[in-house]
Parts: structure tokens; sequence; C-alpha cells
């Protein structure tokens, strides 16, 4: 024979499969350059049968391709609802800037949140400042009603989802039994403390996983605002 052959090499007896993930790793060009064993390698489908390894990385480019394009829905989805929510928050924010006392307020917010944030109930709760840091008549510490409220008041955050039969009671009183979950918005100013509730028959409307960056924003809006009109009873 005029040819020659290459000699049979060696096979170790072991092959170190990190070594040859680390290479192929640190040569990302290693196929392109010997694009030859690309035609020769089939990897096992799942569904039986054997596809190229191209087939299987446009599979899996494709899949991934499927899930950002996915991913990119939810975001832009989260976007135009946040952007919506932003509007509301925008034209309540104007409708108190145009409310002239407290019996306007308390119109507007009643108007707004039930017909641009889908409320089934709205109730206003207030309390003098002076008397719920001093003591006194009003000392949630000293009331019934209010002793369910204290760990609400001492954290003034938002909190959303279920409530107790005592707090449903006190916020709505006879709408309680219709209430399945709620938002709770503090309330504070340099005279006056209290609570904004917005109920819902839904008992997922309002739940505890919820984002409340809108309802920080909602309580220095509406808290600002009563601290500005005259408070009847406070």
């Amino acid at each position: 024979m005029s040819g020659t052959q290459a000699p049979d090499l060696p096979l170790p007896e072991a092959v170190d499969e990190t070594a040859v993930v680390g290479y192929l790793q640190a040569h990302s060009d290693f196929f392109q350059r010997h694009q030859e064993l690309l035609a020769g390698l089939s990897i096992p489908h799942v569904g039986g049968g054997v596809v190229s390894l191209v087939e299987r990385q446009v599979e899996a480019l494709r899949n991934e391709n499927a899930g950002l394009k996915q991913r990119l829905q939810e975001l832009i989805d989260v976007a135009r609802d946040n952007e919506q929510l932003n509007q509301r928050l925008h034209h309540l924010t104007l409708g108190l800037l145009d409310a002239a006392d407290f019996d306007e307020v308390l119109t507007v917010l009643e108007d707004q949140l039930h017909d641009e944030f889908r409320a089934d109930a709205v109730e206003l709760r207030l309390f003098s400042a002076t008397r719920l840091r001093d003591g006194g008549e009003q000392d949630p510490a000293s009331d019934p009603e209010l002793v369910a409220f204290l760990d609400f008041f001492e954290r003034r955050l938002p909190v959303c989802g279920p409530l107790s039969l005592e707090q449903l009671s006190f916020l709505f009183g006879s709408e309680a039994d219709d209430i399945g979950s709620a938002a709770l918005i503090p309330l504070q100013g340099d005279d006056i403390m209290g609570v904004l509730a917005v109920g819902s028959n839904d008992a997922a409307r309002f739940h505890p996983d919820m984002g409340t960056e809108f309802l920080l924003r909602l309580a220095e809006v509406v808290s600002r605002k009563l601290q500005a009109v005259s408070l009847p009873g406070v």
C-alpha cells in the first residue's frame, strides 16, 4: 500500500470528564475548528432515536428563546400594570389636592378607591396622635377594639391579606362578613394617627406577598392632606 494509516492510539483507562468539559469551555471555538466532528456526533433523544449535536443545540436555543420571550412578556405586563397604577394614584392625588375640607377628602377617597381601584369597602379610622402616644381614653392598650391593631400602629407599614374577626368588625362594621381580604394603610401626622382600610369581597385580592410600595405612597399623600384639613372630633 502506498498510503500510510495512522496508528491506533491507546485509549486512556479513564477519561476525566471534568477536564474535557473545562477544555471545551475554555475553547468555545473548538467545534468551529473541527466541524467535521459535528456530523459524526449524535445524542440520544428523550423520545427515542438520536439527533445530531447541531439539532440538539438548535432545540436548546429555541427553548431558551421561548423562555426569554415569556419572561419579557411578564415584565411588559408588570410594567403596564405599574403604569396604570401610577396613573390612578396621580388622579387620586389630584382629587385630594382639590378637596377643601375633611368631608371632601372622605368623598374623594370613597369615590376614587371604589371606581379606580375596585374596592368593595372603604373605611377611615382616625385617632389623636397625642393620646395614642401618651395614653388616655384612646390609648390602644386600654381599648379592647384597638388592641388588635397594636402591632399595626407600632410598625406603621401597610398590611395586606385576611383580617381577624375583631379587626373586620372594628373597621367595616355591618360589612365585615362580606370582606374576604383587605389592605390596611397607616396614616400618620403631627396631630393624627389612623388607618385607611380598603376591603374586597375577593379573598385573593389582597395577600401578604403583594408589593406595598403603592400603598406607602398613598399613605403619605392621604396623611399630608388630612393633616392640612380640619379634623372633626380629634
